[in-house]
């Protein structure tokens, strides 16, 4: 069978596994990055050719030169896909996607997983409950907004990814001077009623528009808390068989259809509504979650999403049938945090569930395993006494 050729497109230092795996499915494995990333430990071994790109601002290509490189590889080179391995990559290679009609997420579809307003308006449209929230385009609008809907609100940029650029604000008023400040960038910006609650994330793989795996996991420390309040991140994989995982579970099907996705990795996050119970859909993404969650996911489930991504991509190109292997249902949680010390000396976390310990300058993290979550939450409770303790530093967000 000829090989095909997938061209991988990433503004940051991720998806290493994406790339080994796609070159193990024995395809042709050209990758697009940064030229500040020249020197990272990109896996060259695998790789057929890397190229650099020295235009990259706030995460955006200079698509116009990116749209004539990639055209001028391809006159001798036939591209089979494209795959965007970062959220900030999403957009460009759905562009690209249209321009050279290659097949995969195209312009419209990309928005329902890159852009929170486009999100919400899909999710609002199918049913599927989302927070109360408003554009930013009209006074009007927002002023019934505010009306309406009692505060506190978040203001949140639509393309930024995790908890970045997000602004809490407690009345009509202080909205209004948020979106005075924001002036001519206010179009870039939402509002949604900020609902209290516990934040859950369902890490999914969809082939033929149906999710073939899901792991539904809980934040213990809510993004937010942790960009804005200097926390320590915690996750923890939910128990199996309760109510929230099913519950979950069907509504990020849900979410997958009304979204249009047909093939590929996505990390969806969700919140439970203290004041009612409730899910409520938050946001999410065409690729394998960060913050080292795909680890936390492996060695729950054994299925590494990068490397089965990139499998599943491999089949759909070449037209036949994707298997997922088999399915373990253990329970693991992760914890990180920023370090005082640059390297700092964990050895003293010696418990037999830790199975993966951070590597990174002024980081802290440990992944734990074990049959029993109740064991892992009691570790991930000690451990975040220890760490705030005796390394934790925090940064303005």
């Amino acid at each position: 069978m000829k090989p095909l050729t997938f061209l991988c497109i990433s503004c940051e230092f991720k998806g290493l596994d994406f790339l080994r795996y796609c070159k193990a499915e024995g395809n042709k494995v050209f990758l697009v990055t940064a030229k500040g990333l020249e020197n990272s430990s990109w896996p060259r071994e695998v790789l057929d050719d890397i190229f650099f790109m020295d235009e990259v601002t706030h995460g955006s290509w200079n698509m116009e030169h990116f749209i004539a490189g990639l055209a001028y590889l391809m006159r001798t080179h036939k591209i089979d896909r494209l795959v965007a391995i970062d959220d900030f990559d999403v957009e460009e290679t759905a562009e690209l996607r249209e321009h050279f009609r290659l097949p995969g997420m195209g312009q419209t579809t990309s928005r329902h997983f890159r852009d929170k307003l486009a999100m919400r308006l899909k999710a609002a449209e199918a049913g599927l409950q989302v927070p109360a929230f408003t554009s930013l385009f009209n006074d009007e609008e927002i002023n019934e907004f505010t009306a309406r809907v009692s505060p506190p609100y978040m203001v949140k940029p639509r393309f930024e990814a995790a908890a970045k650029g997000i602004r809490k604000v407690h009345s009509a008023d202080e909205l209004w001077r948020a979106i005075f400040e924001l002036g001519d960038k206010r179009h870039n910006y939402l509002c949604e009623q900020f609902r209290p609650g516990d934040i859950y994330h369902v890490d999914a793989l969809t082939v033929g528009g149906k999710p073939v795996f899901t792991r539904v996991s809980q934040y213990l420390s809510t993004p937010w808390d942790v960009a804005h309040g200097g926390g320590i991140f915690r996750s923890v994989v939910c128990e199996y068989g309760s109510k929230d995982e099913k519950e979950l579970t069907k509504f990020n099907t849900g979410v997958m259809k009304a979204f249009g996705m047909v093939y590929s990795a996505s990390h969806t996050e969700f919140i439970k509504c203290n004041e009612d119970g409730q899910f409520y859909f938050l946001e999410t993404s065409s690729r394998v979650g960060g913050a080292n969650l795909a680890e936390m996911v492996e060695f729950s489930s054994g299925i590494n999403l990068w490397g089965e991504w990139a499998r599943l991509e491999t089949a759909v190109a070449r037209g036949t049938e994707y298997k997922l292997p088999p399915v373990r249902k253990e329970y693991a949680g992760i914890i990180t945090s920023l370090s005082r010390q640059r390297e700092p000396d964990h050895s003293s976390f010696n418990d037999p569930e830790i199975v993966w310990r951070m590597k990174k300058d002024h980081h802290i993290g440990l992944i734990l395993k074990s049959d029993s979550r109740e064991r892992i939450l009691e570790l991930l409770n000690q451990y975040a006494h220890r760490i705030r303790q005796d390394f934790h530093a925090s940064m303005p967000a």
